[in-house]
């Protein structure tokens, strides 16, 4: 959508109304300022509804990439449009748990639509104890594993239905993009919940 012509729309502070009386009635200065308020209409219109552009719930969709670069947001124009507009307005809460497993469980549910459960901790160890002995090596390997949201609660950003498959690709892309460098993450794909003897 172009906001820099709508026809027909009117304009709220029309020129020929603001000339002084001289041109009231003077046929040429109305039709002229009238091609004014043409070009002027959407104008006003927008800096009277400027908070509206920077509510990515309330922004026109053109507007979502603008606003997902000043965030550093993710949007892509093949996503439906509430998924959209909730990754931009999450950008700066996923930002603050970048790097951590609940950034990541978000990421995967907020972007792919679907639920994850993050297992190891790529090889950080650490001791409350001053002095105490040093605690056993960890496993270095970071388990990413995702199914399918559906039988649970529907969505609101995501359609649900019987023949929903994991992207198996997309996920590990996302994975690798959002993962520490230091660390090694498998994708493990599941058809559903894990269970107790898988988790």
């Amino acid at each position: 959508m172009s906001r820099a012509a709508v026809p027909g729309l009117p304009s709220r502070h029309p020129i020929g109304e603001q000339l002084p009386a001289l041109y009231a009635d003077d046929d040429f200065a109305q039709r002229f300022t009238a091609g004014l308020d043409t070009v002027l209409a959407p104008v006003f219109t927008t800096l009277d509804n400027l908070p509206s552009y920077f509510d990515p719930r309330l922004a026109p969709a053109d507007f979502l990439a603008w606003l997902a670069g000043w965030v550093g947001g993710a949007d892509d124009p093949r996503w439906p449009l509430a998924l959209r507009r909730e990754a931009v307005a999450r950008a700066v809460e996923l930002h603050r748990w970048s790097g951590t497993r609940r950034g990541l469980v978000e990421a995967l549910r907020l972007v792919l639509g679907v639920s994850a459960e993050i297992t190891g901790d790529g090889g950080a160890a650490w001791s409350s104890t001053a002095g105490g002995a040093l605690p056993p090596a960890p496993g270095d390997e970071v388990v990413v594993r995702v199914w399918p949201r559906h039988g649970g609660a529907v969505d609101a950003t995501h359609e649900v239905d019987a023949a929903h498959q994991v992207d198996a690709d997309r996920v590990r892309a996302l994975v690798r993009s959002l993962c520490p460098v230091h660390t090694v993450c498998r994708v493990e794909v599941l058809p559903g919940p894990p269970t107790s003897e898988e988790g």
